[in-house]
């Protein structure tokens, strides 16, 4: 009897381990004819995602207890193209696919994207709208490197927009006494000196707004996309986790051939221009600001996605958005990452009203909702784009964003809502829970350790710690707070926060603008 129990035993145990088998083994050693067995490793992620989808596809007993592609660790895959995944590699909740160890890089380059260097900046003197020009001190040129005006079209200006930038690539220079007026190429320059707001100041509360000089950066032959999830209407990619895994060196293109206009949170403007009647919107008739938006490049983009989960991975120098969960993405979890060296937005979620429509007219975009972004470091982000932001989301719903730790960012820490408007977009139950935010808005300020827009009924933020802005030496105001409750910010209950504020530069813990009926705020 005793031997039948222990013959049953061991058949069950082998069934099990046959049925749990669902190992595919990959190393930049190995050969992509081989099976993917631990001593036979493939040599490529998507020769992996093949056989995974085949054993899928088949019904192989292998996927019976989901499948673990295993990157050989302390390897760097270099990618000669995006890793696109699709809905024919997408696993089931109760046998998904993993992907786990090594690095995914964009190639190897030694300049891998992102700039450290906090940046010094002079006044400008005018912004001519007319003439599409910017009038700068003829000195800071020396200041800049720039010895001959001939050769002006070599560099770009960055110039500081209050809570945006923009990168102009210049087009000449002229001389005129002490001043020199700088021109610019277009596309840009038509979006820059078309669109209203925001643009340079000058003379405000602490000065004008803020340049600089650089000469245009050279193509970094990096890839700006390390993977692809991309589902769509028809089908959806589902259950798949990231874990351990790092993504690193990806560059951002657009500025070398388009410039870099943006309107808030490093959306690049596409088009924009002032109405001359019946200007702004039903609930704000002052808001004149026509434009349309694209999304930032993303080194790891996600559309049409549920349960795509990212866990205990590193992002390191990328040059524009890290992880992007762009739209009709649901239920992921985002827990337990490092992000840092950052040139972008760390992890961006939900739609911000790009294309087709003028961006601040909303329709229902809340396609993207249920996550859970938890327990992440963000460090040193916005480091080429300073608009962006450590946390960003858009038009979004159920989202909960718990015990995050960011520092280092040029603007704003963590932004949730879009549309400037108090009206139903589907925005609702999202909750800030216990993050820490400090060393924010360290070049651009309208900013907030925590900022909210728009109408989100049943939403929380509560028991975070925020530190108080940074002492910006180039901001043209003092609007920079812990929290602050943009445009017709609503449906928030906001309790048990502790935050700090600093004199010199705002003593008021919270900013307001148009603050909704059913805000509940701790005084």
């Amino acid at each position: 009897m005793k031997k039948n129990l222990l013959a049953t035993f061991f058949l069950l145990t082998v069934m099990a381990s046959h049925c749990s088998a669902g190992d595919i083994y990959v190393s930049i050693k190995g050969s992509d004819r081989a099976s993917g067995e631990e001593n036979a490793p493939v040599q490529t992620i998507q020769r992996a995602l093949r056989i995974a989808r085949e054993w899928r596809r088949t019904s192989n007993p292998k996927a019976d207890g989901g499948i673990t592609i295993h990157l050989a660790k302390g390897e760097t895959f270099v990618l000669d193209e995006p890793l696109y995944i699709r809905p024919e590699d997408s696993g089931m909740p109760d046998s998904r696919t993993v992907i786990t160890g090594a690095t995914i890089s964009g190639g190897m380059a030694e300049d891998t994207s992102a700039q450290n260097d906090y940046p010094v900046m002079e006044r400008m003197l005018a912004f001519d709208k007319e003439q599409e020009q910017i009038v700068i001190p003829a000195a800071s040129l020396k200041r800049y490197g720039i010895t001959d005006i001939t050769a002006a079209d070599k560099y770009e200006m960055v110039v500081h927009q209050r809570w945006a930038i923009a990168i102009l690539r210049i087009k000449d220079i002229r001389l005129s006494g002490d001043k020199a007026i700088v021109s610019f190429r277009n596309p840009e320059s038509r979006w820059e000196f078309s669109h209203p707001w925001p643009q340079p100041v000058i003379g405000e509360e602490r000065g004008s707004s803020s340049f600089l000089i650089r000469p245009i950066p050279t193509p970094s032959g990096l890839l700006s996309r390390l993977v692809t999830v991309e589902g769509s209407e028809f089908g959806m990619v589902h259950d798949i986790s990231f874990e351990g895994v790092t993504f690193e060196n990806a560059s951002w293109e657009r500025p070398l051939k388009y410039g870099h206009v943006t309107l808030q949170g490093g959306f690049p403007i596409i088009d924009a221009y002032k109405l001359t009647e019946n200007e702004g919107t039903p609930w704000a008739p002052t808001l004149e600001n026509q434009a349309w938006v694209t999304r930032p490049e993303a080194a790891v983009s996600l559309t049409y996605a549920e349960r795509v989960d990212f866990k205990d991975c590193t992002f390191t120098r990328l040059a524009s958005t890290a992880l992007d969960y762009a739209h009709h993405c649901n239920d992921a979890i985002i827990i337990g990452n490092r992000f840092e060296n950052i040139g972008g937005t760390a992890i961006m979620a939900g739609s911000f009203g790009e294309g087709p429509c003028e961006v601040h007219h909303p329709r229902e975009y809340t396609n993207t909702g249920g996550f859970v972004i938890e327990g992440n470091t963000i460090h040193d982000a916005t480091n080429r784009d300073w608009g962006a932001v450590a946390i960003g989301c858009g038009y979004v719903r159920d989202f909960t964003i718990k015990g995050n730790n960011i520092s280092k960012v040029n603007y704003s820490g963590i932004c949730v809502g879009w549309g400037w408007t108090p009206e139903n977009t589907g925005m609702r139950n999202n909750r800030i829970i216990g993050n820490t935010v400090s060393d924010y808005a360290r070049v651009l300020y309208d900013a907030g350790g925590i900022y909210t827009m728009s109408n989100q009924p049943g939403s929380l933020i509560e028991k975070n710690t925020v530190s108080a802005p940074y002492p910006s030496p180039y901001a043209t105001n003092f609007r920079a707070f812990p929290i602050y409750f943009d445009a017709c910010t609503d449906g928030y209950t906001v309790r048990d926060n502790s935050l700090k504020v600093d004199p010199s530069i705002q003593k008021e813990k919270y900013g307001w603008n148009t603050p909704g009926p059913d805000m509940v705020v701790e005084k």
